[in-house]
């Protein structure tokens, strides 16, 4: 099986006549695994799948990034709930990655700098990470690659710089010559002004001729549906990094500066990468349906006369590794009931239409295991928390006992951006006091997920949700995971009966988790934005709300949390109600047989290993009763 995955025609090699030799594609971030701490969250795990997922495909494609020796932050939180970071450093030999005996320089500001370049092969893919912690730089260089999204707006300038003019450098020094390169993000959009250096010096072209040729390869996809969440740059440190290479092109600071600008903007305004990043691609895309309009309303200025409905921005609704994310349990149960080849098309809707010929028990028992497999990582997991925090025994032993197998589980694990809302659901406790601990049909919820260091709002809302322990009515109700990673992200998407996601709307670009759960047997709640918008169809899972937002945030809200306590109510917690309360149903439809229509019934549910009995009442009195096999 290895190889014929690392060796084997694939699809790419299989069409006829394509001109594609070599694609490079550049992000700040890569999530291949819980091993490498190379991301943050849906940027790199959405990197880290396209690199697995061409490496299937057999796509001749390379990654370019950065190696961070502290990666992202790992967190835990103190005993008041609050997050705290610790950055330990990484080994890059213990991350699978293999140093080549490439080494190029990168000018910042004057400061030769000497990037080492490291090796990750991603099955048949090559993923190339940048190093500056190279004996011999300065201080300041060495720390350049230190951390994913540390330090101030010039160290992020620094680190944007290696990634992009260093990537096309390296690139070249390993005899790589890509004809498309696509950047994931503006955090890369530098390697353009590489490109344009190079070319007119290597083919004596003029500035213009190659900003046209470096447009003609390139592809850019923006996942940012506000202009706040876009890197920006002031004029002075533009100048102070950039003044030579305007030189060596021959052109002015005013016209640099251009490239970063929207029309009419005044030259001392800031420079904007996802602008650049549109003026120097041919292909540009958002990454849902809705996103592509955001992305066309956020960007028609910088095609003056055109419509915005015209306006060059498409979309690619953003997907996800099958493999990576498939539990072995369900994809046992997919190979005993899809066809043969199911996992070589899976890209193919008629594949998916077996499901409908799985035996619903064995597809409840199966997911009735993950859960169980998940609840068992969420008890030592939050056991671990507490006996770390030097809590009570009483509390380590209340964490190991703590959630219920057998009733709804709900699952919110995403960034802790407040846009994101993880405090939806907790809009009125009173009401949410009533569903979780309600007698017959109870609820419980699993929260995990960081925020930014400098995040000052998010680590609010992540101490809210985790001081919740220490209520009484949501004790055994809710809990938070320290330390989200995709390891988490992997037990959480496979093991909850729904998946929550809660966003303002528009501001969820694609939110893909929930794609993750659908694969698992989970159905999605969720807010009609990103993927969701244009994935649901009104009968495989559940809406919140119909679509619409209010000017005022505060209104959308208040209106967003009446809906899902609303769906939460009427729609899904009917649809999952405990087991025995189902079978004690169809058990009821079944005796009608036995027993007079009209007659009135008790049912009793018996511990001896899955039989119910139903008696007519009053059994004492004469009344037959009949005993019934279930699974």
């Amino acid at each position: 099986r290895l190889r014929d995955a690392m060796e084997a025609p694939r699809w790419f090699q299989q069409r006829e006549g394509s001109p594609l030799g070599l694609t490079a594609y550049f992000s700040p971030e890569f999530g291949i695994s819980e091993t490498v701490p190379q991301y943050s969250g849906g940027l790199g795990v959405l990197a880290g799948d396209h690199l697995k997922a061409v490496s299937d495909l057999g796509v001749p494609l390379v990654g370019v990034g950065l190696l961070y020796a502290e990666g992202y932050f790992r967190q835990r939180l103190n005993a008041d709930g609050y997050q705290e970071e610790r950055y330990p450093r990484l080994e890059a030999s213990h991350l699978a990655a293999r140093q080549t005996d490439i080494q190029i320089t990168v000018d910042l500001a004057g400061d030769p700098t000497r990037v080492n370049v490291w090796e990750l092969q991603v099955g048949r893919t090559h993923l190339y990470l940048l190093d500056t912690a190279v004996e011999g730089n300065s201080e300041a260089a060495m720390a350049v690659t230190d951390r994913l999204y540390g330090g101030d707006r010039e160290h992020r300038l620094r680190q944007e710089i290696v990634l992009g003019m260093g990537g096309v450098k390296a690139l070249r020094a390993l005899g790589l010559d890509p004809q498309v390169f696509h950047t994931n993000e503006g955090h890369a959009g530098f390697l353009g002004l590489e490109r344009i250096r190079m070319l007119m010096q290597r083919n004596g072209l003029s500035f213009a001729e190659a900003l046209e040729a470096v447009r003609a390869g390139a592809v850019f996809t923006t996942h940012t549906p506000v202009p706040a969440g876009i890197d920006q740059f002031p004029r002075e440190l533009i100048e102070k990094y950039f003044g030579r290479w305007a030189s060596e092109c021959g052109i002015g600071l005013d016209e640099l500066m251009s490239l970063g600008h929207r029309p009419g903007a005044d030259p001392s305004d800031r420079f904007n990468m996802a602008v650049m990043g549109m003026r120097l691609a041919e292909r540009r895309n958002g990454v849902s349906a809705l996103h592509g309009e955001v992305s066309r309303a956020m960007f028609h200025d910088l095609w003056p006369g055109v419509p915005e409905s015209e306006t060059p921005v498409g979309h690619i609704t953003n997907g996800v590794h099958v493999p990576s994310w498939l539990a072995w349990q369900m994809q046992q149960l997919y190979d005993r009931h899809f066809a043969p080849d199911w996992f070589s098309r899976m890209g193919n809707p008629e594949v998916w239409q077996a499901i409908h010929d799985v035996d619903p028990g064995e597809l409840w028992e199966t997911h009735h295991t993950l859960k169980n497999l998940l609840l068992s990582f969420v008890r030592r997991r939050v056991s671990r928390q507490c006996r770390r925090r030097g809590e009570s025994e009483e509390a380590v032993e209340a964490a190991r006992n703590m959630l219920d197998p057998n009733i709804l589980t709900i699952g919110f694990a995403r960034r802790f951006a407040t846009y994101k809302r993880a405090d939806l659901i907790l809009h009125d406790l009173d009401l949410l006091d009533r569903i979780v601990n309600d007698p017959k049909r109870p609820m419980q919820i699993i929260f995990a997920g960081k925020a930014h260091p400098a995040d000052q709002p998010g680590k609010e809302l992540i101490k809210r949700i985790a001081n919740l322990r220490h209520d009484p009515r949501f004790a055994n109700r809710i809990a938070f995971i320290e330390d989200y990673d995709i390891n988490v992200c992997r037990h959480l998407i496979q093991g909850v009966d729904v998946w929550l996601n809660s966003p303002r709307r528009p501001l969820e670009a694609s939110g893909t988790s929930g794609q993750k759960a659908v694969l698992n047997g989970a159905l999605n709640l969720s807010i009609l934005d990103g993927w969701w918008a244009e994935g649901y169809d009104g009968y495989n899972g559940f809406a919140i709300g119909k679509g619409r937002s209010h000017v005022d945030w505060s209104i959308t809200d208040r209106r967003d949390a009446e809906y899902l306590m609303e769906t939460l109510q009427e729609e899904v917690i009917p649809l999952l109600r405990p087991r025995h309360r189902r079978l004690a149903t169809l058990l009821l439809d079944q005796a009608d047989d036995e027993f007079d229509q009209h007659a009135r019934l008790a049912i009793q549910l018996r511990p001896d290993g899955g039989r119910l009995r139903a008696a007519r009442l009053p059994p004492a009195a004469g009344g037959t009763s009949c005993d019934m096999n279930f699974r």
